[in-house]
């Protein structure tokens, strides 16, 4: 099992709150897609999402939050 550390995910995120954010959208997003059921070593989503944004590989945009009117 591969342990990220806050650190890790820091460094390609604005902090380790909004890393974990974007980490679990895209995981959201990886789930939509079809895998390949028959492969025993599959990673989960999450670990892929976590790696990828460990690398450096997702690009995001934060939008700001429009108040109610």
């Amino acid at each position: 099992m591969q342990v990220f550390t806050p650190l890790e995910i820091a460094k390609h995120s604005a902090n380790k709150y909004l890393g974990v954010l974007v980490a679990a959208k895209y995981a959201r997003v990886l789930n939509e897609f079809p895998r390949d059921r028959s492969s025993t070593k599959e990673k989960k989503l999450t670990t892929r999402a976590l790696e990828e944004l460990s690398k450096g590989d997702i690009t995001y945009r934060v939008v700001p939050r429009k108040r109610g009117e």
